[in-house]
């Protein structure tokens, strides 16, 4: 946690009134989805309960469950197990007085500015005028007045997450849920819808008195949010909750705000990257499909200045235009292949990385193939069968089949996929595409 004796007078929050009535409670929650006879879960034993006069985000990676977690609180699927009770009453079904905004604008494309916002009134059966004049009313408030007869394709992807904030805020909510609503957007569009939402809520300008805000960003979440709930991976589990002390508006650049950031980042990948070492891998653990060239591209940057070897992966991500979702899988990754580690939020190249680093194209493939072959078990497997059948040849679905015995389908697809990628690059076998077979026959030699 944050050192309050650290932390500039100025950011610190007012004196807050006592802490407003709790408006939900989600105890020992858990969700899984059938795969085959067993049940892969997705999110196990959450626990979280949200207040009047509170933004709270959801940090996590993929695969942590934020989204199941969202809809489940929203009564859009049940639990598996667990308990959710919303204004104090066990939730059943939709949950009334709560909204939500997608990622994906999920506008109606035939419809009007002003009729994808009325849609929403238009259901709950509200008259024609008083559905007219309140769905004028939001998009006034979402800053889109003289917009009210345009159709989505004629908007920016601003304007048109602004018309999902309209049409969310027009039915009046208790709780406004955001399901990554920025992510779509570029960098500065963002920023600007952000700084104007907080600007609303600062003001007491929207009728919403709770927000809960999933994300993978975590500027985005220390920006907003007064609590931040970090959650694991497969299966999604608070591991830690994170209160930030700073008052609204918040400076990005204060050094109080950038050492948060930091804390948060060493939390996240203190928690993600254990998983990862060569120790526990198994032949069926999943890999994300991080390329052989984005890997090679960090390791310049870091061997080079101003990093020298070492870098700071807040910074890191600034630089490179990066995401959790981004840096987090290639850290791991090179890791995992014994060419950096991570500590405590910096990313260091160990003494390998920075000799491939300074190698040439053919000895860091050499080098990257004796480093695949030693830390990841399901490329010494396929190498190894290859190597024993009398043609060096085998079908994709022979290992496809091995490791959906203990991954999803999907899961399973995106880790071989993976294999394959640094397999051809290391040279260790070839694999046909067409043909879907994979051999030594062009490696041979």
């Amino acid at each position: 946690m944050l050192n309050p004796k650290t932390v500039s007078p100025d950011l610190i929050a007012p004196t807050r009134p006592a802490a407003g009535a709790e408006v939900l409670s989600v105890r020992n929650v858990s969700r899984g989805f059938a795969k085959t006879e067993d049940e892969r879960l997705v999110l196990e034993d959450v626990n979280l309960s949200l207040r009047e006069g509170e933004i709270v985000g959801l940090l996590g990676r993929s695969g942590s469950g934020k989204s199941t977690l969202l809809r489940i609180i929203s009564g859009l699927i049940e639990p598996s197990s667990g308990d959710v009770d919303w204004l104090g009453k066990p939730l059943a079904g939709p949950a009334e007085g709560v909204s939500m905004v997608f990622q994906t604008f999920a506008l109606f494309p035939w419809l009007t500015v002003l009729q994808n916002v009325e849609a929403g009134l238009e259901a709950q059966g509200v008259a024609a005028r008083e559905r007219r004049e309140r769905a004028l009313a939001a998009i006034d408030l979402i800053g889109l007045d003289g917009f009210e007869n345009a159709y989505p394709r004629e908007l920016s992807g601003g304007m048109r997450q602004r018309v999902g904030f309209a049409r969310a805020l027009v039915v009046d909510p208790s709780l406004l849920l955001m399901d990554e609503p920025f992510s779509a957007l570029d960098v500065l569009t963002a920023e600007t819808l952000r700084t104007d939402l907080l600007d609303l809520w600062t003001q007491g300008r929207m009728p919403i008195k709770s927000m809960l805000i999933v994300t993978h960003n975590i500027e985005e979440a220390v920006f907003m949010c007064d609590r931040i709930l970090v959650l694991s991976s497969n299966p999604g589990r608070i591991v830690a909750e994170i209160k930030v002390p700073f008052k609204h508006p918040r400076n990005r650049l204060d050094p109080v705000f950038r050492k948060l950031v930091d804390e948060i980042y060493a939390k996240m990948t203190a928690r993600e990257t254990a998983a990862s070492t060569p120790s526990q891998l198994e032949v069926g653990s999943r890999l994300p499909n991080v390329s052989t060239n984005i890997m090679a591209g960090l390791i310049e940057t870091l061997a080079a200045a101003p990093y020298h070897g070492r870098a700071d992966m807040p910074e890191v991500a600034r630089t490179l235009h990066l995401e959790v979702d981004d840096l987090f899988p290639i850290a791991e990754m090179m890791q995992l292949l014994g060419f950096a580690d991570v500590r405590e939020g910096d990313l260091l190249l160990t003494p390998p990385g920075r000799v491939f680093a300074e190698f040439g194209t053919q000895e860091r493939k050499m080098m990257f193939a004796d480093h695949l072959l030693r830390n990841v078990p399901l490329a010494a497997r396929i190498k190894k069968v290859l190597n024993e059948r009398p043609g060096h040849r085998a079908p994709r679905v022979r290992f496809e089949q091995e490791l959906e015995d203990v991954l999803s389908d999907g899961a399973a697809e995106e880790t071989l996929d993976t294999v394959i990628d640094w397999g051809r690059y290391g040279e260790i076998f070839s694999y046909n595409d067409q043909s879907e077979i994979f051999s030594l026959e062009d490696v041979e030699g």
